[in-house]
């Protein structure tokens, strides 16, 4: 007599089908080239310099030997770390996703920046960068999806357990 197979989980089936995994992944990379643009857009004309597209797909102007270059590296961090890592509890909400999103969007980076510069990025300051804004987003992604996940659930206006 054959084996039965077992029926897979409640939910199994939809959980994360590769569909909503692609369009998530795109809507966050979308709300990381904009957030970089309007942080970008917006520093550049604080400081006076000049605005080009380098500044956001380019990795030279994140150096450590310049106030400019720092300054580029600092919103490199709040674009990566602070604004994906909201944009992630928003729209992914489950903690133990959030890792693989981070650094998803942070490879998609490398890879775009390789393709628009022709060139692997020589820097270590860009590298370092990086490295803070995806452990960043990890790390407050992980906790705002958990904080988010660990509120108490109300159901018809009260507290399950009471009071």
């Amino acid at each position: 007599m054959a084996r039965r197979r077992r029926p897979p989980r409640a939910g199994a089936l939809t959980e994360l089908p590769p569909l909503k995994i692609a369009s998530q992944i795109a809507i966050l990379q979308a709300l990381y080239y904009l957030a970089a643009l309007v942080l970008m857009l917006f520093t550049t004309l604080v400081a006076g310099m000049s605005f080009n597209f380098d500044l956001i797909l380019g990795w030279d102007r994140v150096r450590g030997d310049t106030t400019q270059g720092w300054l580029m590296a600092f919103v490199w961090l709040l674009n990566g770390g602070f604004c994906m890592s909201v944009a992630m509890v928003i729209l992914v909400a489950r903690s133990k996703l959030v890792p693989d999103f981070a650094l998803t969007i942070h490879f998609l980076h490398l890879l775009f920046t390789c393709l628009y510069t022709r060139s692997l990025p020589r820097n270590s300051m860009w590298w370092l960068t990086m490295a803070i804004s995806s452990a960043t987003a990890v790390g407050l992604g992980m906790w705002g999806c958990r904080y988010r996940e660990l509120q108490p659930v109300f159901f018809l206006g009260g507290r399950i357990l009471g009071s």
